[in-house]
């Protein structure tokens, strides 16, 4: 295949891969709904113009023309405000009567909340006023809206345990006390990488030792081994005296016998200026790696340990798309550790796939892991406690429930529904907030890329 055909089929995979997520995400809220008895009118998959619904039994099911979330319709979020009371406006042609929410007319933000009501109760009959979602009781609301964010977790978890048992986690490497590889020769750390030249030392010690890849060392110098960097430390330390090496070959032990010579290396301190050289011990060897494997504990190790990423990266994200803005008008160049939004995702997939030398079971691995990286972060993301994202109406209910649990325990009236109709300024504030974003990387993976192989 071409490069313009891999680059499109990464780009496809990643994208309908993420649809597939949000629609999983959806059905989340909507069959815990269903189950409680809820009523749910819509299904949707993207946002805009309808590109194709059906209607089936109460239900319209349907995909829109912008791919970038999705919504289901549960009635009765709102419940009327104590100056929002619904009253009886008639009766529909089978008698029954027909209600609606008067609108208040004082202050903006008063105004906002009033018609949002007001447009979620033309959507209510009679026959809906015991499935009304701000009735059921606090521990389903929190399931309903929990269930959404908690599938692409589980979607993640999936692939992550898949991939760490089978392949490995490329974000756990292990350098191990097997050679790797052998110097042949002494070259300045100024000039790593290059070939050997007649100006350079002969062999290294490592050589003169006769070292070879894939031998296990086992002691240096009467010192048992237990990991490269005690390893690291020993021949660091020994400057240029005689190294008695014992390594484990095909089974057998051998001892080997050289002396390290001394050349400029940084310092092993996480601490010391990088560009800062020391003279050292050095023998010339390069160590394997590999990579941690496991099965669900591993997983959940890990994932517990990219949730900690993951909240110090929420917690930074406003400045970092901050910094994707200045980066799109030219202010500064892009941090590679900004956000990427889906279009940014799939420009990543589409690179990583087309590359040639790259082999196909690393490519696939590389898409799971991306998959499931916009998985777990649209998850952790939908659990902020702020409308409208899922975590504010779980913060709402789980107020409710503690509400009403003191008012029990103290013998006092029912303190009724919280009222999360009140939070609505906030959810605009937020919920524009969350647009600006988007829009900005969106524009900032169109203008300034990021490409993990640039």
């Amino acid at each position: 295949m071409t490069a313009a055909l891999l680059y499109t089929l990464g780009v496809v995979v990643f994208v309908v891969a993420i649809l597939v997520s949000i629609a999983l995400h959806e059905l989340g809220h909507m069959i815990p709904a269903k189950a409680f008895g809820g009523k749910v009118t819509q299904y949707f998959v993207g946002f805009g113009p309808t590109v194709w619904s059906r209607q089936v039994g109460e239900t319209e099911y349907g995909v829109k023309a912008i791919p970038l979330g999705g919504y289901v319709k549960i009635v009765g979020m709102l419940p009327p405000g104590a100056d929002d009371l619904a009253e009886q406006a008639g009766v529909d042609p089978g008698g029954e009567p027909v209600y609606r929410v008067r609108k208040s007319n004082t202050g903006m933000f008063t105004q906002l909340v009033s018609d949002a009501r007001a447009a979620e109760w033309e959507t209510i009959g009679p026959e809906d006023a015991d499935r009304l979602f701000y009735k059921m009781p606090p521990w389903k609301k929190i399931v309903v809206m929990a269930a959404g964010p908690t599938v692409n977790i589980a979607i993640a978890f999936g692939i992550f345990a898949g991939v760490f048992a089978t392949y490995g986690n490329p974000d756990d490497q292990r350098t191990t006390t097997t050679v790797g590889a052998i110097s042949q020769c002494v070259v300045p750390y100024a000039e790593s990488g290059r070939e050997c030249t007649a100006d350079d030392d002969p062999v290294t010690p490592a050589v003169a030792a006769g070292l070879q890849p894939g031998d296990e060392i086992v002691a240096f110098n009467g010192t048992r081994i237990g990991d490269w960097r005690q390893m690291q430390d020993l021949i660091r330390g020994n400057s240029d005296g005689e190294a008695q090496i014992v390594v484990e070959r095909d089974g057998r032990e051998l001892t080997l016998t050289t002396n390290t010579t001394v050349t400029a290396r940084p310092s092993n301190d996480e601490d010391a200026d990088p560009a800062a050289t020391t003279e050292v011990g050095f023998l010339g060897v390069t160590p394997t790696t590999e990579l941690g494997t496991g099965g669900p504990i591993y997983t959940l190790d890990q994932m517990g340990t990219m949730a900690v990423r993951t909240v110090e990266a929420l917690v930074q994200l406003p400045a970092k798309v901050f910094g994707v803005g200045r980066a799109i008008v030219g202010l500064q160049e892009r941090d590679p550790e900004s956000p990427v939004s889906i279009v940014g995702g799939g420009r990543i997939a589409g690179e990583t796939t087309a590359l040639e030398e790259f082999p196909v079971q690393e490519k696939v691995v590389f898409l799971l892991l991306l998959i499931a990286g916009f998985n777990f972060f649209i998850g952790m993301f939908n659990f902020i406690p702020l409308l409208p994202l899922d975590g504010g109406h779980i913060a709402g209910a789980a107020y409710e429930g503690v509400r009403r649990r003191l008012a029990r325990l103290r013998r006092r009236p029912d303190p009724g529904y919280v009222d999360v109709a009140r939070l609505l300024p906030v959810a605009y504030v937020v919920g524009s907030a969350i647009l600006v974003m988007g829009v900005v990387l969106i524009v900032g993976d169109l203008v300034v890329p990021l490409s993990p192989y640039s």
